[in-house]
């Protein structure tokens, strides 16, 4: 079961087994849905990842740039910058 409060928590739990909470940052999550598509360089703890934006779900971001797909945690992201 998952629920999302208003304050951006997010926590699943399943009967007798400790519960999940993880941060949403909403403003950023809701940043990168809006250019879901476009080409952005996003830089990170471990460097700058360019790409094709191909899906965003709260706890990361699908990037993708040839052939090779990125999976980067929102948790992990310093800037993003659209493209032209």
């Amino acid at each position: 079961m998952n629920n999302m409060h208003p304050n951006g928590m997010m926590y699943s739990q399943a009967p007798d087994s400790p519960m999940q909470v993880m941060l949403v940052e909403p403003y950023v999550y809701a940043t990168l849905r809006s250019i879901i598509g476009k080409r952005v360089v996003i830089d990170t703890s471990r460097g700058p990842v360019n790409g094709m934006i191909r899906d965003v779900k709260p706890d990361h971001v699908v990037i993708q740039e040839y052939d090779s797909t990125f999976f980067v945690r929102i948790s992990e992201i310093i800037w993003v910058m659209p493209e032209s």
